[in-house]
């Protein structure tokens, strides 16, 4: 019989990171505009928001941040502690590892490259001549979209919905945790919690593990 092989898929920003990226990239604006932007997104985050409506009005207030403050800005987001553990632990019994994100294909990619995450998804910055526009390219990740790609990545690696596992922080984490075999909120905001079948409320991702029943 063939050994069981789970798809797990992950938030980034405030689950697999312990940071918001697009407050991070606001900072380059000014003091004031990180603030204004991280309050629209604990707003979203706590479900108060229209997630693509938000995601929208932070990033208009983007425009005229480098491609340089962007790889500034990636290189001081901070992994949550256990997230190499748990990949590296997942990977060796066989599972897959993803993680899906509201967050930006140009902060995550080195991310993903680092971990050596097997599937990876999140919105794309436009920029033009080294310069965010303070617009996106295509279609955005909003909650709708985190659960599709759950199914997508399940359905491309033959592994039924039964066995895969969602962790994610906020609202728009929701319909992905309830559409995962098992959702486990991560030091998670109310709508998220509501949504999943287990809380983890310690910041350590190897907990993941042991809610999957793979802790030694």
């Amino acid at each position: 019989m063939r050994p069981l092989r789970r798809l797990v898929v992950l938030d980034v920003d405030s689950t697999l990171t312990r940071d918001e990226g697009i407050d991070l990239l606001a900072g380059y604006i000014s003091p004031e505009t990180r603030t204004h932007v991280a309050e629209i997104t604990a707003a979203a985050m706590r479900g108060e928001m229209d997630f693509e409506a938000s995601l929208r009005a932070r990033v208009r207030a983007l425009a005229g941040v480098t491609i340089d403050q962007i790889a500034s800005a990636t290189a001081a987001v901070r992994l949550t502690d256990g997230a190499r553990e748990l990949v590296a632990t997942l990977h060796d019994k066989g599972h897959l590892v993803g993680a899906v994100s509201g967050g930006f294909h140009q902060m995550i990619n080195p991310l993903a490259e680092e971990l050596g995450l097997d599937f990876h998804h999140a919105n794309t910055l436009e920029i033009r001549d080294g310069i965010l526009t303070g617009e996106l390219t295509g279609n955005v990740v909003d909650a709708r979209a985190k659960a599709d790609t759950l199914r997508a990545w399940a359905q491309s690696t033959a592994v039924a919905m039964s066995d895969t596992v969602a962790v994610g922080d906020g609202g728009n984490d929701a319909e992905m945790l309830r559409e995962a075999g098992l959702g486990i909120a991560f030091v998670a905001k109310p709508v998220a919690r509501e949504a999943a079948d287990v809380a983890i409320d310690t910041p350590d991702l190897r907990l993941v593990l042991q809610a999957m029943g793979l802790s030694d």
